[in-house]
């Protein structure tokens, strides 16, 4: 019986019997032991602020590294790019949508009459004020369902959430944009599996559930977040995918303010792509990311 560690969020739930049923499929039986997160407890607080790498991971890494569960099912993108030591991600599920989508409020106008959003991402912020500069962000936190009512309760013309994770459970219900132009969180859309590195004839069958593709672009993703070295709240977007043989990978440093940013762009062949996304942020800190990114380290203190 695998034991399959997992908060307790609905989308998280969903993920892990979604992991659950891929291991039923290979003949494995296992059960789900919800874990509450430090991040699912305050629900106050921006994620930014509460001074804890991995908010929503870490309670699962302990589980893990005290034999407590077999497998951690995360959000990767919630997941800090350095791992406890002894901890790996086994596999990366095909990703669903890595794209963000404005969700509007039901007596939403306009953007010139409606100037309010609701976000809890520093990084969905900033892409927004720097499309939209006279708009102003409203911290936005808890489960999908939550941030819904809270939406929908609001004077907001609308929330920003990940369009995979309303997929997932069905709550992509009210008018939404896809925003496109906006670069998402690195591994958003991808599910992970953590499990600890010595248990090697379990790691074998967690492999199997793993995607290639997916895993490559995660990799540069996350190589990218890494090198930048501002974790995984600050306004970073990194986006890998693969078209024919080809990775295009969009990558971005914001301001909090959304007033600076500094992009990266580029496509190689698929036998090119190893160490993309750290070149790709070597490229961000010379070309003005180092000093954006102290800036930005001093304003969130």
């Amino acid at each position: 019986m695998i034991r399959i560690g997992t908060r307790k969020s609905p989308l998280a739930i969903w993920q892990a019997n979604y992991v659950k049923a891929k291991f039923k499929e290979l003949g494995f039986s296992s059960t789900l032991i919800p874990i509450e997160s430090s991040g699912d407890k305050d629900l106050v607080q921006p994620v930014y602020k509460m001074g804890i790498k991995g908010v929503f991971t870490k309670a699962l890494d302990q589980a893990l590294l005290s034999d407590s569960i077999d497998v951690a099912v995360h959000s990767l993108k919630d997941v800090p790019t350095i791992l406890p030591k002894g901890v790996e991600i086994s596999a990366y599920l095909k990703r669903g949508s890595a794209h963000d989508v404005m969700v509007y409020h039901k007596n939403f106008i306009d953007w010139k009459k409606n100037t309010a959003i609701g976000t809890g991402s520093l990084r969905r912020q900033a892409q927004w004020l720097r499309k939209y500069p006279n708009h102003i962000s409203e911290n936005l936190r808890g489960n999908l369902q939550r941030r819904l009512e809270k939406l929908n309760s609001s004077n907001w013309g609308g929330a920003i959430f990940a369009k995979a994770g309303l997929e997932r459970i069905n709550l992509l219900k009210n008018k939404f944009t896809v925003l496109d132009w906006m670069i998402p969180a690195p591994s958003q859309g991808i599910i992970g599996v953590a499990s600890l590195e010595k248990n090697k004839t379990l790691n074998e069958t967690v492999r199997a559930l793993n995607c290639h593709e997916t895993q490559l672009c995660a990799e540069i993703e996350r190589d990218f977040l890494n090198k930048l070295e501002c974790g995984c709240t600050a306004p970073v977007g990194a986006y890998a995918f693969v078209e024919n043989d080809s990775i295009i990978f969009h990558g971005g440093l914001f301001s909090l303010e959304g007033s600076e940013a500094i992009y990266h762009k580029t496509s190689v062949s698929k036998n090119e792509s190893v160490g993309l996304g750290k070149k790709g942020a070597v490229q961000v800190l010379n070309n003005g990311g180092y000093e954006l990114a102290n800036r930005i380290k001093s304003q969130m203190g």
